[in-house]
């Protein structure tokens, strides 16, 4: 059959040779009916589960009133999410700007720098990934991303993540904020040091600029708390999230203080489908099932159950087992496609960050049978690969 996607659409993703045609919980099934338990989540959208009940009847009872309002009118499905998002703002934060992807979050959080401080450069992390687009590109590290679209913003500087004094060495009189992920996904599922984002904030407030958080993928309950950085006891100026955010509908917010937030005037920045009826039904409904369900202490515990199944595996290939809740990631002495590319074929789901990690963002409702299933399946996936690389093999 001629594949549309083959030859009309844009070839921008690298394909797994499946096609998904149906979601429930952890599971996932292709055309063929085969089945598969999905720790890719559509790279952490669908953190509470596919199809989530509470985010499909909240959407459902939405697409018979209406589906799409412009900002410039309100809306009761508006002011129903901004309900749900008061209850999780980050501590330090006031006011929200609703948009429609990662990236986008962190394009108004550029914004909103630029306006408030009136200074043009930012401060980023090695191995940092902020989106793709023109601005967020200017944040990302990976020169595979932005060395096609030279030149981009003037004025970012780079540090080492996890080391503060690399920071306070770059910050200048033209800095206006740090971006900072509280863990690195695209990077390589990398955790700070303990005290790495007190540091960051003490040098931000020493030296007068902005701290700004980038958890489009690390937070909304994906590390067993609501925000990732709430596990190191820091609070940002602005704060970025999305994916998780709609319970897999498209929907992105950018907290920030509030003074912050009213630097930008009526005009400056705005959207066409930022605030959406549907995505903030979308957005209402998973809110409640991540505070409703027990969702956070199941991330905690399945997240530790997946450590120690993976720490246990006896393979001189894997490196490190790393990771905050089910946020986790195996570092392997060799490219990992060939890995993933055989979890599939054994029906598991796993993604990649980077060539030589294996990233795992399974939904919070994951249960321990299906935890040890999918480590079963990956080590032996992991075996296999080290036995072609033997010597002599």
């Amino acid at each position: 059959m001629s594949r549309l996607e083959d030859t009309f659409l844009a070839d921008t993703f690298w394909k797994r040779p499946i096609t998904l045609t149906r979601g429930m919980g952890d599971r996932v099934w292709d055309s063929d009916g085969k089945e598969y338990i999905d720790c890719s989540c559509g790279y952490g959208v669908a953190l509470l589960g596919h199809c989530n009940p509470r985010v499909v009847e909240a959407m459902r009872r939405q697409s018979e009133k209406l589906l799409t309002c412009h900002g410039s009118f309100y809306s009761d499905a508006r002011e129903e999410c901004l309900s749900r998002l008061s209850k999780i703002k980050p501590e330090g934060t006031d006011k929200v700007f609703l948009s429609n992807s990662g990236t986008e979050s962190v394009e108004s959080a550029m914004k909103l720098v630029r306006r408030f401080t009136k200074k043009k450069s930012f401060i980023a992390t090695v191995g940092g990934y902020h989106g793709k687009t023109m601005g967020a590109l200017s944040l990302t590290w990976a020169a595979k991303y932005r060395e096609p679209f030279m030149p981009l913003l003037e004025g970012v500087k780079f540090a080492p993540y996890g080391k503060a004094d690399k920071i306070r060495e770059l910050v200048d009189e033209n800095t206006g904020a740090v971006f900072v992920e509280p863990v690195q996904g695209e990077g390589g599922i990398i955790t700070p040091p303990p005290d790495y984002l007190k540091a960051v904030r003490e040098v931000c407030d020493e030296k007068g600029v902005l701290l700004v958080l980038d958890e489009v993928q690390c937070g909304f309950g994906r590390t067993g708390k609501v925000w990732a950085h709430q596990h190191f006891g820091v609070k940002p100026d602005i704060l970025c999230s999305s994916k998780a955010l709609g319970g897999g509908m498209p929907i992105a917010a950018t907290f920030a203080r509030a003074d912050i937030m009213d630097s930008i005037k009526r005009g400056e920045h705005s959207n066409t489908f930022g605030g959406n009826p549907l995505a903030c039904a979308a957005c209402t409904g998973a809110v409640d099932a991540l505070l409703g369900d027990g969702l956070l202490q199941n991330a905690t515990e399945m997240g530790a159950l997946f450590k120690r199944g993976f720490e246990a595996v006896d393979s001189r290939m894997i490196r490190e087992v790393r990771g905050l809740g089910l946020m986790l990631g195996i570092d392997m002495r060799f490219e990992v496609m060939n890995i993933i590319l055989s979890s599939l074929e054994r029906g598991v789901i796993v993604l990649e960050a980077g060539k030589t990690v294996l990233r795992l963002l399974p939904p919070l409702i994951i249960t321990k049978q299906d935890v040890e299933r999918v480590v079963e399946v990956v080590s032996i996936a992991i075996k296999v690969e080290e036995k072609k690389r033997a010597p002599g093999a």
